[in-house]
This record gives structure tokens, C-alpha cells and sequence, in this order.
């Protein structure tokens, strides 16, 4: 049987769909925060625990076009980091540059150390450089940032690889790099829940693989695992201790330790574990679901995950709950309102995410 979800929160986007991404949730009860990006700023608007506007939004001026490269806050909204392409810059909410971390450029055929985005922004070739990432510390003491190496302060070097950087967040001091072992095509990070010394890096090599890092700092050496195998982080539990991973070929959905084993058989082949789409024809044998390269932890030992990339063309996409410590199968939930096209994101606290069917706001789900 299904499980149903109830709708806790209809969070309407403070940007018309036409000029911004879609926004995102971030942040525990006390700090909630809706971030939404565009064209030419990053707006914050900071949200009670009924997910209500408190205040007036806080608008944080972008320095380059939201097309090129990402972004990151901190918990307390105080500093926004743009993760670009030849730099990471850290802006204040008035538009001032706090520090900036120059890197190699993005784009791959070039070698350049740029200045500025002004010095490639028009060039065609730099049209659609691939992109890293930057993420806040759960406390936002720092910035765990991916570049395309060298720094700025290094020798360019032909053979330079993907680095993972630990900045202070204060003024963007380096305490600590290592190699990522990567060529990315783009990357994001996942924060460990309470320990600003730990967090993940799932990277994405187009077709040529998933590498997955976990990072380590113990105030004075950064330490990094490197994951065997394929695999995208989609979540940290809220203990810290498990990860939720989807393969790169997106058949196999896992909770690992954070050294990547499998724990207690928790994993789940999608050819096996989700039916097909209702939708499909049964003799057709190109109609086998796949999980989304998204989902989470709902709490410590229930998962969320789905289906819509392959559902879609035969019907609406499907979304799953995974409760560990119980019967261990996969549950299409039942939403009493349309959804957007978009996979659901896990909130934490029993709760998670989709978008709005307009595409013009996100809701806020539980289990009815």
C-alpha cells in the first residue's frame, strides 16, 4: 500500500520561474532559509518553522551570471560564496567582496589564470565551462571549496588536476588542500550534520564516472577517503555515520558507512526493488525504473528516493520511502495534489521536498 504525505508548508518563490532557478530549503529549525538564484543576485529569505517569511528578504549581489558556476550560504545568512569559474568569491549581503580564492580556469582547453570573469566572459569558447563547488561548515567556521586547479599562487601547471581546498570563512585563509583525484565535469557537497571538520564531495565526470570523497580536518591535517567504485552522495543521516549513495549507472541505491561499505545488505537494485511504471508496456524491455540521482535521509534509518527520470515517459514520476530498521522495501508515496517534475529532496526531521506543480514554489511534505 502506499504511504500518504501531508502537505506541511506551500513556499511560493520570490523570483518569477523566467529569471532564477528554482529556490532551495536549507538549514535546521531556528535557521531555516529560502535561497534562490538569479540572474543578477542570490536572494535569502529567512523562514519561521511553519516555513513563513520572517522579515524582509535579503538580496546578496551575484558577481557573475547564474549560469557560470554555484553558490553556497552560511547558516546565519551573513556571507554568500559563488563558486565560478575562475575563482571563488565570498560576498557580504552588502556587496562587499570579503576575500576571493583565484584557481585555474574551467574551462579545459584553457590555461589561463584569469582576473576577472570580464577577461572570458563574452569569449565563445568559455560559453559552457564545466563547473565545482563550494559548501559552508554545519557552524560556518569554514568553506570546503572544489577548484580546477592551480591557485592563483602557484605555477601554472599543464598537468594540474581537480583540488579540494578548507578555507576560513572568515577572510578565505587556506588551512588545508588535497588532490581530489578527479577531472569534473561539476561537483556539490553534502555537510555532515554536526561536525564542521567532516564533509563530502560528490563529484560528476559526465559518462566516465562518479568519484565520491570524504574529507576529514582535524584542525591541523585534512584526511581524505576515497570511495571505491562509482557512486553520487544524495545524503549524511543525521547521525553522521551513514551515507545514502545512487551508482553512476543509477541502478543500485545504498546506505555505506563513510568509508563506502555497504552496511547490513541495505542496498537496493532498482530493476528488482521498484516495479515498473504502470504505464509501461509489460513486454517492453527498455521500461525498467532507475533511481534519481537525488533523495536523502527522512531521519536516522528512513529514506526517500524516486524514480521520475525513468518514469517519465510513460507517466507521472515516482517517489519512494525506505524504512531500514523495518520491512527494508521500497513505498510509492501518494501525494493528494499534483507535483512538479522535478526528484523530491529529503528536509530531515520526517520531512522533505518538491517542487510545486507550476514549478513556481516548493511544498513541504510529511507522512500523513
Amino acid at each position: 500500500m502506499p504511504v500518504a504525505a501531508r502537505l506541511i508548508a506551500d513556499v511560493p518563490a520570490p523570483l518569477p520561474q523566467a529569471a532564477a532557478y528554482l529556490p532551495e530549503l536549507l538549514g535546521p529549525p531556528g535557521r531555516r532559509l529560502l535561497a534562490q538564484r538569479g540572474e543578477e543576485a542570490l536572494l535569502l529569505q529567512r523562514l519561521d518553522d511553519a516555513f513563513a517569511p520572517v522579515g524582509e528578504p535579503v538580496r546578496v549581489p551575484a558577481p557573475w551570471p547564474r549560469r557560470r558556476g554555484t553558490w553556497a550560504v552560511a547558516p546565519d545568512a551573513s556571507l554568500a560564496v559563488f563558486a565560478g569559474v575562475h575563482a571563488v568569491r565570498a560576498v557580504e549581503p552588502s556587496g562587499r567582496t570579503r576575500w576571493e580564492v583565484r584557481h585555474g580556469c574551467w574551462y579545459g582547453a584553457c590555461r589561463e589564470l584569469h582576473g576577472s570573469y570580464e577577461e572570458y566572459g563574452d569569449r565563445a569558447d568559455h560559453r559552457y565551462p564545466e563547473e565545482g563547488s563550494a559548501e559552508f561548515s554545519v557552524d560556518g567556521a569554514f568553506v570546503w571549496a572544489h577548484i580546477r586547479g592551480p591557485l592563483a599562487e602557484a605555477e601554472p601547471d599543464p598537468e594540474a588536476v581537480d583540488e579540494w581546498l578548507l578555507l576560513d570563512a572568515a577572510d578565505g585563509r587556506l588551512l588545508a588542500r588535497a588532490d581530489a583525484r578527479a577531472a569534473a565535469a561539476g561537483s556539490f557537497h553534502v555537510p555532515h550534520p554536526s561536525d564542521p571538520g567532516q564533509m563530502g564531495l560528490s563529484i560528476g565526470e559526465g559518462q566516465d564516472g562518479a568519484p565520491l570523497r570524504w574529507g576529514r580536518w582535524d584542525g591541523r591535517e585534512l584526511t581524505v577517503r576515497y570511495v571505491d567504485g562509482d557512486l553520487t552522495l544524495v545524503g549524511v543521516s543525521p547521525s553522521g555515520e551513514r551515507l545514502l549513495t545512487v551508482t553512476h549507472d543509477q541502478d543500485a541505491l545504498a546506505v555505506r558507512d563513510t568509508g563506502g561499505e555497504v552496511l547490513d545488505g541495505l542496498e537496493w537494485e532498482a530493476e528488482t526493488a521498484v516495479p515498473r511504471h504502470p504505464g509501461a508496456e509489460p513486454d517492453n524491455d527498455e521500461a525498467l525504473p532507475c533511481w534519481d540521482w537525488e533523495g536523502g535521509f527522512l531521519d536516522e534509518t528512513t529514506l526517500l528516493g524516486s524514480t521520475v527520470e525513468s518514469d517519465e515517459e510513460w507517466g507521472e514520476g515516482r517517489h519512494w520511502l525506505i524504512d531500514t530498521a523495518g520491512e527494508r522495501t521500497p513505498v510509492e508515496i501518494a501525494y493528494p495534489l499534483p507535483v512538479g517534475h522535478r526528484p523530491p529532496t529529503a528536509l530531515g526531521e520526517g520531512m522533505w521536498v518538491t517542487s510545486s506543480e507550476s514549478g513556481e514554489g516548493l511544498y513541504v511534505w510529511g507522512r500523513g
